[in-house]
């Protein structure tokens, strides 16, 4: 069993700077969980305190049942793939792979046998012979994951490992970390400032922001339901618009005011105020890009062009509404992407709506959800 327990763990340094402050989380055997957030918000430090390489302030750390506080790395039974790869470059292939087998005394037969496995499943069988200067970037990553691999251990802990690759060969990469996980079968800890890598690779998300945990939950449930503010910006491309707008509540029912349109809530969000009694309002709403449609309505929000973006498939809108900027995301066919740059030409009129399930609703002063406000975290 590889399940882990973060018990109130903290991290301060010099006694004043907080790294990492009251994280709790339970992650499950054979679960595949993701650390992101901003730089500076704790995370790599959290991944190195499970680790070992970095010591815990306070709080406790259990791996597989077992107290890990002041056990040293090499008795965790974890491996980690740093963002640097850090290969030894007078080696072969084969021999940074073998590496840590020979520091542990296996027999030649189970090092040369472990090795070709791992070398079988990342696809560079090819490339044992090489040193890690004749091969690419995603190459290195392939035998760093492969040195780690050979390993077997109870956790794999990966950080950034993919930031160092062009977008294709992330692309390939992730797609990669998905297959090897099938394989592995283990319990994985990756650490990650791309919410692409969040979203794709992860069972659950932990976001994480100045050293707090903003919200725990799978990449739907971060995305549809964010806990606050920072959650509704920080998932999402591009990101969430927000705006200054008036909730209004008549019996059951509530509605969004916002630069003279009015659109009612959804019977399930209006359910999920109720049941918190929350009561007419100013609020910050947030409506996703890809949320937003155009309309000809007259009950909507008026707004001019200011810049347009052709995204293939798409065309990315910047209009000034409501005293900002506002991004809207309208799909397009072919014909329509010919005409699309005299449609939404600088200053050209538009107005836009949504739907009432697509609106997001924050409280002014804490900027936490007020359909989820008062809610305690099921993961804490």
């Amino acid at each position: 069993m590889a399940n882990l327990s973060f018990q109130n763990i903290k991290k301060v340094y010099d006694n004043s700077v907080v790294a990492v402050q009251e994280f709790n989380l339970e992650i499950a055997d054979k679960e595949f969980i993701v650390l992101v957030g901003p730089s500076g918000c704790g995370k790599s430090t959290t991944l190195r305190m499970v680790a070992g390489l970095e010591e815990i302030t306070g709080g406790e750390l259990y791996i597989g049942g077992k107290k890990v506080n002041t056990t040293p790395p090499k008795d965790r039974d974890i491996a980690m793939v740093f963002q640097n790869y850090a290969l030894y470059p007078h080696m072969t292939i084969y021999d940074n792979i073998a590496y840590g087998l020979r520091l542990r005394k296996f027999p030649k037969r189970v090092i040369d046998q472990k090795v070709r496995e791992a070398a079988e499943i990342l696809d560079i069988s090819e490339l044992l012979k090489r040193k890690p200067k004749a091969l690419s970037g995603g190459q290195q990553q392939r035998v760093a994951i492969g040195r780690a691999i050979v390993r077997e251990p109870q956790v794999f802990l990966m950080d950034e490992p993919l930031s160092n690759l062009d977008a294709k060969l992330r692309n390939q990469m992730r797609s990669e970390i998905i297959k090897l996980r099938q394989k592995l079968n283990t319990t994985f800890i990756y650490v990650t400032h791309d919410q692409t890598e969040a979203m794709t690779l992860g069972d659950r998300i932990v976001i994480m922001k100045d050293g707090f945990v903003q919200q725990v939950g799978t990449p739907q449930e971060v995305f549809h339901h964010p806990s606050n503010i920072f959650v509704a910006g920080f998932i999402g491309m591009p990101q969430m618009n927000f705006f200054d707008a008036r909730l209004t509540r008549t019996g059951d029912r509530y509605a969004v005011e916002l630069g003279g349109a009015q659109i009612e809530l959804s019977p399930e969000k209006a359910a999920r105020l109720l049941a918190r009694e929350v009561q007419s309002q100013e609020v910050t709403l947030g409506v996703r890009p890809e949320h937003i449609a155009l309309t000809e309505s007259e009950n909507a929000v008026f707004a001019a062009v200011d810049v347009s973006e052709m995204m293939g498939s798409a065309v990315h809108i910047h209009v000034d509404a409501c005293e900002r900027d506002v991004v809207i995301v309208v799909p397009v066919s072919e014909e329509e992407a010919k005409e699309a740059g005299e449609r939404f030409r600088r200053g050209a009129p538009v107005r836009f709506t949504f739907r009432g399930s697509a609106a997001h609703l924050f409280d002014k002063e804490t900027g936490m959800n007020l359909e989820q406000q008062g809610v305690a975290d099921p993961f804490e």
